[in-house]
Protein backbone atom coordinates (compact mmCIF):
# COMPACT_ATOMS: atom_id res chain seq x y z
CA UNK A 1 0.00 0.00 0.00
CA UNK A 2 1.30 3.44 -0.89
CA UNK A 3 0.82 6.12 1.72
CA UNK A 4 0.84 9.90 1.76
CA UNK A 5 4.21 10.15 3.49
CA UNK A 6 4.75 13.58 1.93
CA UNK A 7 1.73 15.82 1.75
CA UNK A 8 3.36 18.36 -0.58
CA UNK A 9 3.45 17.91 -4.33
CA UNK A 10 6.52 16.25 -5.81
CA UNK A 11 9.28 18.81 -6.58
CA UNK A 12 8.32 18.85 -10.24
CA UNK A 13 8.28 21.38 -13.03
CA UNK A 14 4.51 21.07 -12.95
CA UNK A 15 4.23 21.99 -9.28
CA UNK A 16 6.58 24.93 -9.81
CA UNK A 17 4.43 26.28 -12.68
CA UNK A 18 0.98 25.36 -11.34
CA UNK A 19 -1.84 27.90 -11.51
CA UNK A 20 -2.76 28.89 -7.92
CA UNK A 21 -5.39 26.66 -6.31
CA UNK A 22 -7.43 27.32 -3.18
CA UNK A 23 -7.15 24.04 -1.22
CA UNK A 24 -10.23 22.28 0.01
CA UNK A 25 -10.88 22.07 3.73
CA UNK A 26 -10.32 18.95 5.84
CA UNK A 27 -13.61 17.13 6.36
CA UNK A 28 -14.85 17.73 9.90
CA UNK A 29 -18.09 16.08 10.96
CA UNK A 30 -20.71 14.11 9.05
CA UNK A 31 -22.14 15.03 5.65
CA UNK A 32 -24.56 13.48 3.18
CA UNK A 33 -24.66 13.53 -0.61
CA UNK A 34 -25.85 11.66 -3.66
CA UNK A 35 -22.36 10.48 -4.65
CA UNK A 36 -19.07 10.34 -2.77
CA UNK A 37 -15.92 10.15 -4.91
CA UNK A 38 -12.68 9.00 -3.27
CA UNK A 39 -9.57 10.28 -5.02
CA UNK A 40 -8.56 13.72 -6.24
CA UNK A 41 -6.71 12.75 -9.40
CA UNK A 42 -7.91 13.01 -12.98
CA UNK A 43 -10.24 10.02 -12.68
CA UNK A 44 -11.90 11.20 -9.48
CA UNK A 45 -12.23 14.85 -10.44
CA UNK A 46 -13.51 13.95 -13.92
CA UNK A 47 -16.12 11.67 -12.38
CA UNK A 48 -17.18 14.32 -9.86
CA UNK A 49 -17.51 16.99 -12.55
CA UNK A 50 -19.63 14.77 -14.80
CA UNK A 51 -21.90 13.85 -11.89
CA UNK A 52 -22.33 17.46 -10.78
CA UNK A 53 -23.29 18.39 -14.34
CA UNK A 54 -26.13 15.87 -13.99
CA UNK A 55 -27.43 17.84 -11.01
CA UNK A 56 -26.26 15.38 -8.33
CA UNK A 57 -24.78 16.47 -5.02
CA UNK A 58 -21.17 15.27 -4.92
CA UNK A 59 -18.50 15.10 -2.22
CA UNK A 60 -14.90 14.43 -3.28
CA UNK A 61 -12.37 13.22 -0.71
CA UNK A 62 -8.63 13.47 -1.38
CA UNK A 63 -6.13 12.09 1.13
CA UNK A 64 -3.44 14.60 0.24
CA UNK A 65 -3.75 17.37 -2.37
CA UNK A 66 -5.56 17.51 -5.70
CA UNK A 67 -3.08 16.06 -8.18
CA UNK A 68 -0.73 14.62 -5.53
CA UNK A 69 -0.32 11.32 -7.36
CA UNK A 70 0.30 10.36 -10.97
CA UNK A 71 -2.23 12.88 -12.29
CA UNK A 72 0.04 15.75 -11.26
CA UNK A 73 3.40 14.16 -12.09
CA UNK A 74 3.08 12.31 -15.39
CA UNK A 75 4.62 12.97 -18.79
CA UNK A 76 1.59 14.88 -20.02
CA UNK A 77 1.15 12.73 -23.14
CA UNK A 78 -2.38 12.45 -24.50
CA UNK A 79 -2.56 9.33 -26.66
CA UNK A 80 -5.36 7.47 -28.44
CA UNK A 81 -5.84 3.82 -27.60
CA UNK A 82 -5.05 2.04 -24.35
CA UNK A 83 -1.87 0.75 -22.75
CA UNK A 84 -2.63 -2.75 -23.98
CA UNK A 85 -2.61 -3.72 -27.64
CA UNK A 86 -5.99 -3.49 -29.31
CA UNK A 87 -5.67 -7.23 -30.01
CA UNK A 88 -5.96 -7.83 -26.27
CA UNK A 89 -9.35 -6.14 -26.31
CA UNK A 90 -10.38 -7.73 -29.60
CA UNK A 91 -9.78 -11.25 -28.27
CA UNK A 92 -12.04 -10.63 -25.30
CA UNK A 93 -14.70 -8.35 -26.78
CA UNK A 94 -14.84 -9.43 -30.40
CA UNK A 95 -14.58 -7.25 -33.49
CA UNK A 96 -17.49 -4.94 -32.72
CA UNK A 97 -16.44 -4.55 -29.10
CA UNK A 98 -12.87 -3.68 -30.08
CA UNK A 99 -14.08 -1.09 -32.57
CA UNK A 100 -16.31 0.43 -29.93
CA UNK A 101 -13.41 0.59 -27.45
CA UNK A 102 -11.19 2.26 -30.05
CA UNK A 103 -13.84 4.91 -30.69
CA UNK A 104 -14.07 5.52 -26.94
CA UNK A 105 -10.30 6.04 -26.78
CA UNK A 106 -10.59 8.69 -29.50
CA UNK A 107 -13.41 10.26 -27.52
CA UNK A 108 -11.08 10.39 -24.51
CA UNK A 109 -8.71 12.66 -26.44
CA UNK A 110 -11.56 14.88 -27.57
CA UNK A 111 -12.86 15.15 -23.99
CA UNK A 112 -9.66 17.04 -23.20
CA UNK A 113 -10.18 19.39 -26.13
CA UNK A 114 -13.78 19.97 -25.06
CA UNK A 115 -12.96 20.55 -21.38
CA UNK A 116 -10.10 22.93 -22.15
CA UNK A 117 -12.38 25.03 -24.34
CA UNK A 118 -15.46 24.81 -22.11
CA UNK A 119 -13.64 25.86 -18.94
CA UNK A 120 -10.88 27.98 -20.49
CA UNK A 121 -8.16 25.87 -18.84
CA UNK A 122 -4.63 27.24 -19.30
CA UNK A 123 -2.71 23.98 -19.61
CA UNK A 124 -0.70 24.25 -22.85
CA UNK A 125 -2.87 21.70 -24.72
CA UNK A 126 -1.01 20.93 -27.96
CA UNK A 127 -1.86 18.48 -30.73
CA UNK A 128 0.69 16.05 -32.20
CA UNK A 129 2.23 12.77 -31.01
CA UNK A 130 4.78 10.41 -32.55
CA UNK A 131 5.62 6.81 -31.71
CA UNK A 132 9.30 6.50 -32.70
CA UNK A 133 10.70 3.12 -33.75
CA UNK A 134 14.03 2.18 -32.17
CA UNK A 135 14.55 -0.98 -34.26
CA UNK A 136 13.66 -1.98 -37.85
CA UNK A 137 11.26 -4.60 -36.48
CA UNK A 138 9.53 -1.88 -34.48
CA UNK A 139 9.08 0.19 -37.63
CA UNK A 140 7.42 -2.79 -39.32
CA UNK A 141 5.12 -3.10 -36.31
CA UNK A 142 4.13 0.55 -36.71
CA UNK A 143 3.42 0.01 -40.40
CA UNK A 144 1.26 -3.00 -39.56
CA UNK A 145 -0.66 -1.03 -36.95
CA UNK A 146 -1.24 1.90 -39.33
CA UNK A 147 -2.78 -0.50 -41.84
CA UNK A 148 -4.91 -2.22 -39.19
CA UNK A 149 -6.03 1.11 -37.75
CA UNK A 150 -7.17 2.25 -41.18
CA UNK A 151 -8.63 -0.99 -42.52
CA UNK A 152 -10.24 -2.41 -39.37
CA UNK A 153 -10.84 0.59 -37.11
CA UNK A 154 -11.41 3.21 -39.81
CA UNK A 155 -8.75 5.56 -38.41
CA UNK A 156 -7.13 7.43 -41.30
CA UNK A 157 -5.18 10.13 -39.49
CA UNK A 158 -1.90 8.28 -38.88
CA UNK A 159 1.12 9.32 -40.91
CA UNK A 160 4.00 6.86 -41.26
CA UNK A 161 7.36 8.62 -41.49
CA UNK A 162 10.57 6.93 -42.61
CA UNK A 163 13.91 7.68 -41.02
CA UNK A 164 14.57 10.77 -43.12
CA UNK A 165 11.07 12.19 -42.68
CA UNK A 166 11.26 11.81 -38.91
CA UNK A 167 14.77 13.24 -38.75
CA UNK A 168 13.52 16.40 -40.49
CA UNK A 169 11.36 17.10 -37.43
CA UNK A 170 13.15 15.28 -34.60
CA UNK A 171 16.86 15.97 -34.13
CA UNK A 172 17.94 12.49 -33.08
CA UNK A 173 19.55 9.72 -35.08
CA UNK A 174 18.25 7.03 -32.71
CA UNK A 175 15.15 6.08 -34.67
CA UNK A 176 14.19 4.10 -37.76
CA UNK A 177 11.08 6.17 -38.37
CA UNK A 178 7.83 6.92 -36.62
CA UNK A 179 4.04 6.87 -36.65
CA UNK A 180 2.55 10.34 -36.20
CA UNK A 181 -0.94 11.07 -34.89
CA UNK A 182 -1.98 14.70 -35.44
CA UNK A 183 -4.99 14.43 -33.12
CA UNK A 184 -3.14 13.13 -30.03
CA UNK A 185 -0.82 15.50 -28.17
CA UNK A 186 0.44 16.75 -24.83
CA UNK A 187 -0.58 18.90 -21.91
CA UNK A 188 0.50 20.38 -18.56
CA UNK A 189 -1.30 17.66 -16.58
CA UNK A 190 -1.42 19.38 -13.18
CA UNK A 191 -2.82 22.61 -14.58
CA UNK A 192 -5.38 20.63 -16.57
CA UNK A 193 -6.45 18.77 -13.43
CA UNK A 194 -6.64 21.95 -11.37
CA UNK A 195 -8.77 23.48 -14.12
CA UNK A 196 -11.14 20.51 -13.93
CA UNK A 197 -11.22 20.81 -10.14
CA UNK A 198 -12.17 24.51 -10.39
CA UNK A 199 -14.94 23.58 -12.80
CA UNK A 200 -16.13 20.82 -10.46
CA UNK A 201 -16.16 23.20 -7.51
CA UNK A 202 -18.07 25.79 -9.55
CA UNK A 203 -20.59 23.06 -10.46
CA UNK A 204 -21.20 22.40 -6.77
CA UNK A 205 -18.78 19.60 -5.87
CA UNK A 206 -17.64 19.81 -2.24
CA UNK A 207 -13.88 19.09 -2.37
CA UNK A 208 -12.12 18.03 0.82
CA UNK A 209 -8.33 17.67 0.83
CA UNK A 210 -5.94 16.19 3.40
CA UNK A 211 -8.81 13.82 4.25
CA UNK A 212 -7.69 10.18 3.93
CA UNK A 213 -10.47 7.62 3.87
CA UNK A 214 -10.10 4.98 6.60
CA UNK A 215 -12.72 2.56 5.31
CA UNK A 216 -16.26 2.33 4.01
CA UNK A 217 -19.32 0.24 4.73
CA UNK A 218 -21.39 -1.04 1.84
CA UNK A 219 -25.16 -0.97 1.91
CA UNK A 220 -28.18 0.82 0.54
CA UNK A 221 -26.51 4.05 1.63
CA UNK A 222 -22.71 3.48 1.84
CA UNK A 223 -20.89 5.12 4.74
CA UNK A 224 -17.38 6.46 4.09
CA UNK A 225 -15.32 7.09 7.23
CA UNK A 226 -12.44 9.52 7.57
CA UNK A 227 -10.26 10.57 10.49
CA UNK A 228 -12.56 13.38 11.61
CA UNK A 229 -15.85 12.72 9.88
CA UNK A 230 -17.92 10.62 7.52
CA UNK A 231 -19.91 10.80 4.30
CA UNK A 232 -23.24 9.04 3.87
CA UNK A 233 -24.07 8.64 0.17
CA UNK A 234 -26.33 6.80 -2.23
CA UNK A 235 -23.49 5.96 -4.63
CA UNK A 236 -19.75 5.58 -4.04
CA UNK A 237 -16.90 5.85 -6.54
CA UNK A 238 -13.36 4.66 -5.73
CA UNK A 239 -10.81 6.43 -7.94
CA UNK A 240 -7.70 5.79 -5.85
CA UNK A 241 -5.61 3.89 -8.41
CA UNK A 242 -2.10 3.18 -7.06
CA UNK A 243 -3.13 4.46 -3.63
CA UNK A 244 -6.17 2.20 -3.08
CA UNK A 245 -4.30 0.02 -0.57
CA UNK A 246 -6.35 -1.66 2.14
CA UNK A 247 -9.45 0.33 1.19
CA UNK A 248 -10.21 -2.56 -1.19
CA UNK A 249 -8.08 -5.67 -1.17
CA UNK A 250 -9.84 -6.93 -4.29
CA UNK A 251 -8.81 -3.85 -6.25
CA UNK A 252 -5.31 -3.70 -4.76
CA UNK A 253 -4.59 -7.28 -5.83
CA UNK A 254 -5.36 -6.46 -9.48
CA UNK A 255 -2.97 -3.53 -9.85
CA UNK A 256 0.73 -2.95 -9.30
CA UNK A 257 2.27 0.45 -8.48
CA UNK A 258 5.04 1.17 -10.97
CA UNK A 259 7.53 4.00 -10.64
CA UNK A 260 8.29 6.30 -13.56
CA UNK A 261 10.48 9.40 -13.62
CA UNK A 262 10.88 12.73 -15.39
CA UNK A 263 13.44 15.52 -15.64
CA UNK A 264 13.09 19.06 -16.94
CA UNK A 265 16.02 20.99 -18.30
CA UNK A 266 16.60 24.67 -17.94
CA UNK A 267 14.84 26.81 -20.59
CA UNK A 268 16.61 26.20 -23.89
CA UNK A 269 15.25 29.18 -25.78
CA UNK A 270 12.68 28.96 -28.53
CA UNK A 271 15.09 28.47 -31.43
CA UNK A 272 17.09 25.71 -29.77
CA UNK A 273 13.96 23.92 -28.58
CA UNK A 274 12.41 24.01 -32.05
CA UNK A 275 15.68 22.66 -33.39
CA UNK A 276 15.08 19.53 -31.32
CA UNK A 277 11.37 18.97 -32.07
CA UNK A 278 10.41 21.22 -34.94
CA UNK A 279 6.66 20.62 -34.80
CA UNK A 280 6.38 20.56 -30.96
CA UNK A 281 4.96 17.02 -30.88
CA UNK A 282 5.17 14.62 -27.96
CA UNK A 283 7.34 11.56 -28.57
CA UNK A 284 7.41 8.07 -27.12
CA UNK A 285 9.70 5.30 -28.31
CA UNK A 286 8.78 1.67 -28.98
CA UNK A 287 10.95 -0.08 -26.38
CA UNK A 288 9.26 -1.99 -23.57
CA UNK A 289 11.15 0.17 -21.06
CA UNK A 290 10.44 3.28 -23.02
CA UNK A 291 11.52 6.92 -23.17
CA UNK A 292 8.90 9.64 -23.53
CA UNK A 293 9.52 13.34 -23.96
CA UNK A 294 8.25 16.67 -25.19
CA UNK A 295 8.90 20.40 -24.95
CA UNK A 296 7.30 22.64 -22.35
CA UNK A 297 5.65 25.93 -23.19
CA UNK A 298 8.72 27.75 -21.86
CA UNK A 299 11.01 25.68 -24.14
CA UNK A 300 12.43 23.11 -21.72
CA UNK A 301 12.97 19.48 -22.57
CA UNK A 302 10.76 17.28 -20.37
CA UNK A 303 12.22 13.78 -20.58
CA UNK A 304 10.74 10.72 -18.86
CA UNK A 305 11.28 7.01 -18.52
CA UNK A 306 13.16 4.56 -16.27
CA UNK A 307 10.14 2.46 -15.34
CA UNK A 308 10.77 0.75 -11.98
CA UNK A 309 8.84 -2.16 -10.50
CA UNK A 310 10.91 -2.24 -7.31
CA UNK A 311 9.35 0.85 -5.74
CA UNK A 312 12.81 2.37 -5.29
CA UNK A 313 13.80 5.61 -6.99
CA UNK A 314 16.94 5.26 -9.13
CA UNK A 315 20.10 6.44 -7.41
CA UNK A 316 21.07 9.99 -8.34
CA UNK A 317 17.87 10.41 -10.31
CA UNK A 318 18.71 13.65 -12.13
CA UNK A 319 22.06 12.32 -13.36
CA UNK A 320 20.64 8.94 -14.32
CA UNK A 321 17.75 10.43 -16.29
CA UNK A 322 20.08 12.97 -17.90
CA UNK A 323 22.19 10.10 -19.29
CA UNK A 324 19.08 8.64 -20.88
CA UNK A 325 18.23 12.02 -22.39
CA UNK A 326 21.73 12.39 -23.84
CA UNK A 327 21.40 9.00 -25.52
CA UNK A 328 18.59 10.57 -27.54
CA UNK A 329 19.82 14.17 -27.68
CA UNK A 330 23.61 14.28 -27.20
CA UNK A 331 23.47 17.94 -28.27
CA UNK A 332 21.95 18.74 -24.85
CA UNK A 333 25.19 17.91 -23.02
CA UNK A 334 25.49 21.50 -21.83
CA UNK A 335 21.87 21.82 -20.69
CA UNK A 336 21.33 21.87 -16.94
CA UNK A 337 18.63 19.76 -15.32
CA UNK A 338 16.52 21.96 -13.06
CA UNK A 339 13.82 19.49 -11.94
CA UNK A 340 13.81 15.74 -11.34
CA UNK A 341 10.87 13.83 -9.90
CA UNK A 342 9.01 10.56 -9.99
CA UNK A 343 5.83 8.87 -8.92
CA UNK A 344 3.68 5.79 -9.26
CA UNK A 345 1.11 4.80 -11.83
CA UNK A 346 -0.99 1.66 -11.53
CA UNK A 347 -0.78 -1.14 -14.07
CA UNK A 348 -2.92 -4.22 -14.59
CA UNK A 349 -1.61 -7.64 -15.60
CA UNK A 350 -2.80 -7.25 -19.20
CA UNK A 351 -2.41 -3.43 -19.22
CA UNK A 352 -6.12 -3.05 -20.04
CA UNK A 353 -8.12 -0.51 -17.99
CA UNK A 354 -10.11 -1.93 -15.08
CA UNK A 355 -13.44 -0.15 -14.54
CA UNK A 356 -16.48 -1.67 -12.88
CA UNK A 357 -18.58 -2.20 -9.78
CA UNK A 358 -17.81 -3.83 -6.44
CA UNK A 359 -21.49 -3.63 -5.51
CA UNK A 360 -24.61 -2.26 -7.16
CA UNK A 361 -23.80 1.24 -5.88
CA UNK A 362 -20.01 1.05 -5.47
CA UNK A 363 -18.07 1.90 -8.64
CA UNK A 364 -14.34 2.04 -9.36
CA UNK A 365 -11.84 3.01 -12.05
CA UNK A 366 -8.18 1.99 -12.05
CA UNK A 367 -5.46 0.34 -14.11
CA UNK A 368 -4.77 3.16 -16.58
CA UNK A 369 -1.27 1.68 -17.01
CA UNK A 370 0.41 4.87 -18.19
CA UNK A 371 -2.40 6.08 -20.50
CA UNK A 372 -4.34 7.89 -17.84
CA UNK A 373 -4.14 11.50 -19.00
CA UNK A 374 -6.80 10.85 -21.63
CA UNK A 375 -8.53 7.67 -20.45
CA UNK A 376 -9.35 9.07 -17.00
CA UNK A 377 -11.70 11.58 -18.61
CA UNK A 378 -13.46 8.74 -20.38
CA UNK A 379 -13.68 6.80 -17.11
CA UNK A 380 -15.35 9.72 -15.37
CA UNK A 381 -17.89 10.07 -18.16
CA UNK A 382 -18.66 6.33 -18.37
CA UNK A 383 -19.14 5.95 -14.61
CA UNK A 384 -21.36 9.04 -14.48
CA UNK A 385 -23.45 7.58 -17.29
CA UNK A 386 -23.87 4.35 -15.34
CA UNK A 387 -24.91 6.17 -12.18
CA UNK A 388 -27.46 8.09 -14.27
CA UNK A 389 -28.93 4.79 -15.47
CA UNK A 390 -27.10 3.92 -18.71
CA UNK A 391 -24.41 1.35 -17.90
CA UNK A 392 -23.95 0.06 -21.45
CA UNK A 393 -20.47 1.49 -21.83
CA UNK A 394 -19.35 0.52 -18.33
CA UNK A 395 -20.57 -3.01 -19.07
CA UNK A 396 -18.09 -3.16 -21.96
CA UNK A 397 -15.21 -2.57 -19.57
CA UNK A 398 -16.64 -5.05 -17.09
CA UNK A 399 -16.41 -7.77 -19.72
CA UNK A 400 -12.60 -7.47 -19.65
CA UNK A 401 -11.02 -10.19 -17.53
CA UNK A 402 -8.47 -9.07 -14.95
CA UNK A 403 -6.25 -11.35 -12.87
CA UNK A 404 -4.42 -10.85 -9.62
CA UNK A 405 -0.68 -10.31 -9.84
CA UNK A 406 1.08 -13.59 -8.98
CA UNK A 407 3.08 -14.03 -5.81
CA UNK A 408 0.91 -12.10 -3.42
CA UNK A 409 2.14 -8.98 -1.65
CA UNK A 410 5.50 -10.52 -0.70
CA UNK A 411 6.63 -12.07 -3.98
CA UNK A 412 4.96 -10.14 -6.78
CA UNK A 413 7.44 -7.26 -6.69
CA UNK A 414 10.59 -9.45 -6.94
CA UNK A 415 8.94 -11.45 -9.73
CA UNK A 416 8.14 -8.33 -11.72
CA UNK A 417 11.63 -6.92 -11.15
CA UNK A 418 13.08 -10.07 -12.69
CA UNK A 419 10.64 -9.85 -15.58
CA UNK A 420 11.55 -6.23 -16.19
CA UNK A 421 15.24 -7.14 -16.27
CA UNK A 422 14.49 -9.57 -19.10
CA UNK A 423 12.60 -6.92 -21.07
CA UNK A 424 15.41 -4.40 -20.54
CA UNK A 425 17.79 -6.97 -22.01
CA UNK A 426 15.53 -7.38 -25.05
CA UNK A 427 15.47 -3.61 -25.56
CA UNK A 428 19.27 -3.57 -25.74
CA UNK A 429 19.62 -6.50 -28.14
Amino acid sequence: MLTFAHQAHAPSYYAATAVPWEPGAVLQGNVECDVCVVGGGLAGVSTALNLAEQGLSVVLLEGSQIGFGASGRNGGQVIAGFACDMDTLRKQLGDDGARRMWRMSLEAVEIIEQRVRQHDIACDWTRGFCNAAVKPAHFQDLLNWQREAQDFYGYEHYQLWNREQLAALLASDRYQGGLYDPLAGHIHPLNYLLGLARAARAAGVAIYERTPVLDYVEGEAPLVRTEAGSVRCRQLVLACNAYVGALSGKLEDRIMPVGTYVIATEPLGEDRAQGLIANNMAVCDTNFVLDYYRLSSDHRMLFGGKVSYSGREPANLAHSMRQDMLRVFPQLADAKVEYAWGGFCDITMNRAPDFGRLAANVYYAQGFSGHGVAVTGLAGKVIAEAIAGDDSRLAMFERLRHRKFPGGKLLRTPALVLGMAWYRLQDHL
